[in-house]
């Protein structure tokens, strides 16, 4: 099958006619790092169908063969062109195809239509991943790469895992759209957990701050610096996220209901498209009654989990959610200043959860629970700048620096983020009705 096709060709095992080096002597860090980023993505599309691969489901997701393409189209531009001799495209309209938004670049697919790609196929597209797979690996062997072309590697191997969750998300999407509901990975349910009492509020004191990402502190997106001072005012937060049961409370005390909980442009938002909970949910009566409560997850329909951090919703939602409790989201600063003592640790996509789990109960003295994976952290900061930020130059100056407007920032990863990909300091952002990412809540609040 095409689906075992791609979950077994690694690097090293183009298909026919692809094939374009002996395999090089020795080994780098950097190409095997290489190697497992490209393998995962194939192990991802490994349960898809052709059918799946090609189809976009909304204009916000992208086809799974259209992610694959991108991806390796990001290498082939961007390491490739400039630092392979007697360079030449694989294909030259591939530079059209999966261009996302590089303007300096040139022209591309308009997003929305990216599910128009009946060609190339889907073993084209493979093929394509194996020769400019072969050719970065004798790259990164022969040490033919000076340290600009090495950083761009780094970032394409970031931006690669990016995609990796941006995979699952689109492909959660493009299923939950089917009739048949069909599974995307088997397994078991988690053993149950007790949903426990409320969370623990957790006091930090005011002072100043030092926020942002050291230039010298290994890798991260320029979006992350330059690292900066803030003065920050007392606050509490959640040492938790918020879960399904609380959710619930929400929904039934007609959260959905009350305008005076929303912000107008959100209020807007869920009574044009009649929301009522969040997305992947059943709507139905009886919510605090787990037999009747279902949801769609990439494991199939499977009953609402009451003790699970909530997930999909908007950050319309979350703000209102915050609201109704007497509360708010916190801003990425907190965030930050509250995550500082927190170990990089979670449900991440290496779990093979594929799904929030339940952080169950724990001591008030005890470090703050869900920091990182499980689901992204709505804040209440709009994506801006830091202060004396400057974005790369050349294309990659279009990576992040002007996408800052109209967008929140979400911080600490989710269950579909790859656990190495993840830092502290990472600043994601979406448009406040986006809800098909495993976005969740954390609240806060301010003290006296």
């Amino acid at each position: 099958m095409l689906a075992q096709k791609a979950a077994s060709m690694l690097p090293s095992q183009c298909p026919a006619g692809t094939r374009l080096h002996a395999q090089p002597s020795g080994e780098s860090v950097m190409a095997s790092v290489f190697d497992d980023v490209r393998e995962r993505s194939l192990r991802l599309v490994a349960p898809l169908s052709p059918e799946d691969c090609v189809v976009q489901s909304m204009p916000d997701a992208s086809p799974a063969k259209w992610h694959l393409g991108h991806t390796t189209w990001f290498f082939e531009q961007f390491v490739l062109a400039h630092a392979e001799r007697g360079f030449k495209p694989f294909d030259d309209a591939f530079a059209y195809l999966f261009n996302s938004y590089y303007n300096a670049v040139g022209k591309r697919q308009p997003r929305p239509d990216r599910g128009m790609l009946t060609r190339p196929s889907y073993d084209e597209v493979l093929a394509y991943r194996c020769n400019v797979d072969e050719r970065m690996r004798t790259l990164l062997h022969r040490g033919d790469l000076d340290a600009d072309a090495n950083s761009i590697v780094e970032i394409g191997l970031h931006h690669e895992q990016q995609h990796q969750e941006l995979l699952l998300t689109d492909i959660k999407h493009l299923l939950s759209k089917s009739p048949l509901l069909p599974v995307y990975s088997d397994g078991p349910d988690p053993d149950p957990v007790d949903p426990g009492a409320a969370w623990n509020w957790r006091r930090f004191g005011e002072g100043m701050r030092e926020i942002g990402h050291a230039r010298d502190a290994g890798f991260a997106y320029d979006n992350e610096s330059p690292r900066h001072r803030v003065f920050i005012e007392p606050f509490e937060i959640a040492d938790r996220l918020v879960t399904c049961g609380e959710y619930i409370e929400f929904i039934e005390d007609s959260g959905y209901d009350r305008p005076e909980l929303w912000l107008d442009e959100g209020w807007t938002f869920v009574t044009q498209q009649k929301l009522r909970a969040p997305m992947y949910w059943a709507v139905q009566e009886g919510w605090m009654d787990i037999d009747k409560g279902r949801q769609y997850t990439l494991r199939g329909v499977r009953d609402i989990d009451l003790a699970q951090p909530v997930t999909h919703v908007s950050f319309f939602e979350a703000d209102a959610y915050a609201r109704w409790r007497g509360a708010r989201l916190p801003t990425e600063e907190e965030w930050e200043t509250a995550s500082r003592d927190t170990p990089n640790e979670g449900v991440f996509l290496e779990s093979g959860a594929l799904h929030p789990q339940a952080s169950g109960d724990a001591r008030a003295d005890a470090p703050l629970r869900q920091m990182f994976g499980n689901a992204w952290e709505w804040t209440g900061s709009q994506y801006r700048p830091y202060p004396g930020y400057e974005p790369p130059s050349g294309a990659l100056s279009e990576y992040n620096g002007k996408f800052m407007s109209s967008q929140f920032v979400l911080r600490g990863g989710s269950c579909a983020t790859p656990g190495s990909h993840i830092r502290r300091t990472y600043r994601n952002f979406f448009h406040p009705a986006a809800r098909w990412q495993f976005a969740g809540i954390r609240l806060a609040r301010s003290v006296s």
